[in-house]
C-alpha cells in the first residue's frame, strides 16, 4: 500500500483509501531543468488548500468526486538535484500504482516529469501506449544546453521510447524550425489550436489503445493563464480547454495522465491557480 506523504491537505474529493481507490493523484515537485522562469515546484502544494474554493460537483457533467474512489497520496520527496534520479522515484512509483490497478495522475513540475510516468506506462503497456499532448511548445529538442533530460526535450524522449506517430500534439505554436520538422516527421503535429482533436478521438477510442494524456497548461493563452514558467501568446481559452479534456477523459482508455507547469507565484490573483484545480476537477470526473 502506499501511504500518503507530506501531506498538509488533501485535493478536493480525494479522500478515498488507497486500497479502496480508482484514481491516485500524487506531486511530483520538481523543476530543476526549467530554462526561464522557475516555480512549478510549488505548483501541488499551492494547488491543494486552493482546491477547497471548489464544489466537488461539476454541473458541467454532473458528476461529483464523493461519488469516485480518489486518494490523494501527497507529493514525491525527490531528490531535486539529480534528474536521474528524481525520474527513477517517479516512474518506481507510477509503476506501483500501475501494477496496483489504479490510474496515476501526476501535478508537476515542470514537464521533464512527464517522461518518467511515460516509462512506467510504457513497461506495462509496451508498443500499444498512445500519447496525446497539449501544449504551446513542441519540447522536441534533442539537448538543450548540451543537457538531453530537460523540459525542452521531454517529448522528444518520449518519442524515442515509445515509437514514431504514436504521439498526438495539440496547440503547438513555438519551437525552433528544426523541431516542427522533427516533429512533423515522427509525430502527429497539430499547430496553433485543437483543430483535430475530434478524429483523434474518434480514431484512438475505435483502436482501444491504453492512452497517456500530459497536459501543459500554458496551452492556454497567458491572457488566461499568466501563471506559468514559459507563457506563450496565442494559446486556446479556458472552456476550449475544458471541453477538450472532458472529451479525452469520457472517451479514451486513460492509464496515466498528468497536469504540468503551473508556476503559482507569477499570478498573484490566484487565477492561474483556481484555473488548474477546476481543469483537475474535470480531467477526475471525466476519466
Amino acid at each position: 500500500m502506499l501511504d500518503s506523504m507530506n501531506n498538509l491537505t488533501t485535493y478536493l474529493g480525494c479522500d478515498a483509501e488507497y486500497n479502496d481507490s480508482e484514481i491516485c493523484v500524487f506531486g511530483a515537485p520538481f523543476d530543476s531543468t526549467t530554462s526561464f522562469r522557475p516555480g512549478t515546484r510549488f505548483a501541488s502544494q499551492t494547488m491543494r488548500p486552493e482546491s477547497w474554493g471548489l464544489e466537488t460537483y461539476s454541473p458541467y457533467q454532473d458528476r461529483n468526486l464523493t461519488d469516485k474512489s480518489i486518494f490523494d497520496c501527497g507529493d514525491l520527496e525527490l531528490s531535486l538535484g539529480d534528474t536521474n534520479k528524481t525520474l527513477s522515484q517517479i516512474e518506481n512509483y507510477t509503476a506501483k500504482i500501475l501494477a496496483d490497478g489504479k490510474i496515476p495522475v501526476m501535478i508537476g513540475g515542470e514537464h521533464l516529469v512527464t517522461l518518467g510516468s511515460v516509462r512506467a506506462a510504457y513497461d506495462k503497456y509496451g508498443d500499444d501506449l498512445r500519447i496525446i499532448h497539449f501544449d504551446a511548445h513542441t519540447d522536441l529538442r534533442d539537448e538543450l544546453l548540451g543537457v538531453k533530460l530537460s523540459h525542452a526535450t521531454v517529448i522528444r524522449r518520449c518519442t524515442e521510447l515509445i515509437g514514431d506517430k504514436k504521439i498526438h500534439q495539440f496547440g503547438i505554436r513555438s519551437g525552433e524550425k528544426h523541431e516542427f520538422v522533427w516533429g512533423k516527421k515522427h509525430n502527429h503535429m497539430h499547430m496553433f489550436n485543437l483543430d483535430g482533436l475530434k478524429d483523434t478521438i474518434k480514431q484512438l477510442k475505435e483502436s482501444g489503445k491504453p492512452v497517456y494524456f500530459t497536459l501543459d497548461l500554458d496551452i492556454l493563452d497567458p491572457s488566461v493563464f499568466p501563471g506559468t514558467g514559459t507563457p506563450e501568446p496565442g494559446g486556446i481559452s479556458y472552456l476550449e480547454l475544458q471541453e477538450a479534456v472532458i472529451a479525452i477523459g469520457e472517451n479514451l482508455n486513460i492509464i496515466c495522465a498528468d497536469i504540468v507547469e503551473l508556476c503559482p507565484h507569477y499570478d498573484q490573483s490566484g487565477t492561474s491557480t483556481a484555473i488548474a484545480c477546476k481543469i483537475l476537477r474535470e480531467l477526475l470526473l471525466a476519466i
